[in-house]
């Protein structure tokens, strides 16, 4: 018999071994006694020195075509984490372990003003975030993305921000100076209003209030800040939808954006276990909703599909998001962000111009 047990804190259910291993892990009963709790499952640091750190894509789904991320692994924990199976390059399960086992890449900074500094290099705004998020908890005594904003912030390099973490205020006195100069913009993962729902499908992330008053601080310091519902979730969180955007956008949002579900790859039994456990009479619904989004299977991985999906019901969303963000005065498209203020700054052993 497997058993699956509950652990406090976290938001995956089982520990599954990554689709590269050769070897499956169980949990199984012995015959003795398993009433007692198991021990806390403690989060693990583990340093990487990283030989790049600027990642390129190609995607069209994406507004931008580079990314940095100082983390590997998300403590935040939330369930429904697209980046989950990045944790099987690793050798680590794309459950437990990716909320747990987590890798810091403390010569990120170093690595990023070295490609920075390229003769090759060609500026366009860098998305910081976009994987794992970079001012989960780790992040407080770790200061990594605070480093990597400060190298940003000396070649004045555009970036644009997405997180759940309230620790972004920190580093206000970074980001306001950046802001008054068109180089930062900040998104805010918003999933649910529901407290409760938030803290079972994303434990570890600050509460939906902290988010909003997040959304609020760094609005009043002139940051620019879009709310982001990240995912809908048809089922559980789709009737939220306007409630949420008016919410952020009278904490001082002045952009919105949706995407709906994903489930790649490990992400879908993850989510299903989830669901067994903590919603079971929506589980039907929300799978049924999801795959007929998809052509039936729970994910669909088509650019220009994968985000929204396809259909009835998500025409429905993408309608009532629209009307939304139309009633409320949000922003879909934003400025630019600023690309003609980047300069290499000066560097130890440089020669002086002669003119």
């Amino acid at each position: 018999m497997r058993l699956r047990h509950r652990i406090s804190g976290r938001g995956a259910i089982s520990n599954d071994a990554g689709r590269y291993e050769i070897f499956a892990r169980e949990v199984i009963c012995d015959g003795w006694d398993d009433s007692e709790p198991l021990p806390p499952l403690r989060t693990t640091v583990r340093d990487e020195a990283a030989r790049s750190l600027i990642t390129y894509n190609r995607s069209p789904d994406l507004p931008f075509d580079r990314s940095i991320n100082p983390y590997r692994g998300c403590e935040h924990g939330c369930v429904y984490c697209f980046a989950r199976p990045t944790h099987a390059y690793l050798g680590l399960s794309p459950g437990l372990d990716f909320e747990t086992r987590l890798v810091a890449r403390p010569n990120a900074p170093d690595i990023l003003a070295r490609e920075l500094s390229t003769r090759r290099y060609k500026v366009a705004p860098i998305a910081l975030g976009t994987n794992t998020d970079p001012y989960q908890p780790i992040e407080k005594t770790r200061k990594i993305t605070r480093d990597c904003l400060s190298v940003l912030k000396d070649f004045n390099h555009p970036v644009a921000i997405v997180t759940k973490g309230a620790l972004i205020e920190r580093d206000l006195d970074i980001l306001a100076p950046m802001a008054a100069k068109g180089l930062v913009r900040v998104g805010v993962s918003l999933t649910t209003l529901d407290t409760d729902l938030s803290r079972r499908m994303e434990p570890r992330a600050p509460s939906p209030r902290r988010r909003l008053r997040m959304i609020n601080r760094l609005t009043e310091a002139g940051i620019p800040v879009r709310v982001m519902m990240s995912p809908v979730i048809p089922g559980l969180t789709d009737h939220e939808l306007e409630a949420l955007l008016e919410a952020g956008r009278e904490a001082g949002a002045d952009a919105a954006s949706w995407i709906m579900l994903r489930l790649p790859r490990e992400v879908s039994p993850l989510w299903q276990e989830w669901l067994a456990e903590h919603e079971p009479g929506r589980s039907k619904k929300i799978m049924s909703r999801l795959r007929e989004m998809h052509g039936g299977k729970d994910y669909d991985p088509r650019w220009g599909h994968r985000m929204r999906g396809e259909g009835i019901f998500a025409e429905l969303i993408a309608k009532r998001f629209n009307a939304a963000v139309d009633r409320l005065g949000l922003a879909i498209r934003t400025p630019d962000l600023r690309c003609d203020l980047f300069a290499r700054p000066a560097q130890t052993g440089d020669q002086l111009p002669l003119f």
